[in-house]
Parts: C-alpha cells; sequence; structure tokens
C-alpha cells in the first residue's frame, strides 16, 4: 500500500514568520553571492586582473582597505584603492556584511531549535541571537564606514 502525502497548498498555509525566515534564509545566501560577483568584477575593472594572484584577488574583492592590500600583495598604484572608499562601495560592503551576520544567525537559531525541547529557553535564545545579530552587523558597519 502506497503512502500519501499530505500537502498543504500555499494558500491555506498562510505566510507566518517561519515562512518569512525560510525565504529569507535562501535570498540571503542568492544575495552574498551577487555582492561578491559584484565586488569581484570591481575588483577586475579596477586593475586586479594582472597584478594578483587569486587569493588577492578575493582579499581584494570582499576587504578592499588600501593599506591591508597593499601590504599583502604587490599594487602599487593607491589611485586604483581609492575607488573603493567610495559610498557606493561601502554600502556593497555593508549589505554583503548585513546579509552574512544574519544569515549565519539564523543558522544558528535553526540549529538551536532543532535540538532544544524546552520552549522557555528557546525563546531565550531567540533573543539573544537577534541581539547579537544586531550588535554583529553594528559593529561591522562601524568598521566599514569609518576607516
Amino acid at each position: 500500500m502506497a503512502v500519501k502525502r499530505r500537502t498543504v497548498s500555499f494558500s491555506k498555509r498562510g505566510f507566518d514568520f517561519e515562512i518569512f525566515m525560510w525565504l529569507y534564509t535562501r535570498l540571503s545566501a542568492l544575495a552574498m553571492y551577487l555582492c561578491a560577483f559584484i565586488g569581484l568584477v570591481g575588483a577586475l575593472i579596477m586593475g586586479a586582473r594582472a597584478q594578483v594572484n587569486f587569493a588577492d584577488l578575493l582579499r581584494w574583492s570582499f576587504m578592499p582597505d588600501e593599506n591591508h592590500v597593499l601590504m599583502n600583495t604587490t599594487i602599487n598604484n593607491i589611485a586604483n584603492m581609492a575607488a573603493w572608499t567610495t559610498v557606493y562601495w561601502k554600502l556593497m560592503g555593508s549589505l554583503l556584511v548585513s546579509f552574512a551576520v544574519s544569515h549565519g544567525l539564523h543558522g544558528v537559531l535553526s540549529v538551536e531549535e532543532d535540538y532544544l525541547k524546552n520552549p522557555t529557553l528557546g525563546k531565550i535564545l531567540r533573543y539573544v541571537v537577534l541581539v547579537l545579530t544586531v550588535i554583529g552587523i553594528v559593529i561591522a558597519i562601524d568598521v566599514i564606514w569609518t576607516r
């Protein structure tokens, strides 16, 4: 005898917080890939294609701090590095960090919900993860915008 699967349509299920977070996790991963791709293409356009190896190219894409890149690579053209300090690239860095921190800490929350059976402790940990997410994003954005 075949077991019939029970499926619930989206209209009957509703759009609750769990569905929103499931969707956010998938979309934030795609957004991180998009931000990384934009950073990589930006690094290549700004002159990294002929002057660095692949590891340094990734470093330049994700952490475009001119002192860090200049110390660890053979790039000697500081004029190209000044382009990374524009508002656009700082916004891109802020978006990437925001998506990465929230995506990662939501993953921690998902693991916690899978293994923790006490609902009170689960609620407390949910607030702890929320506070850690906000603190992580604020510190990272402060570093990006004040350097």
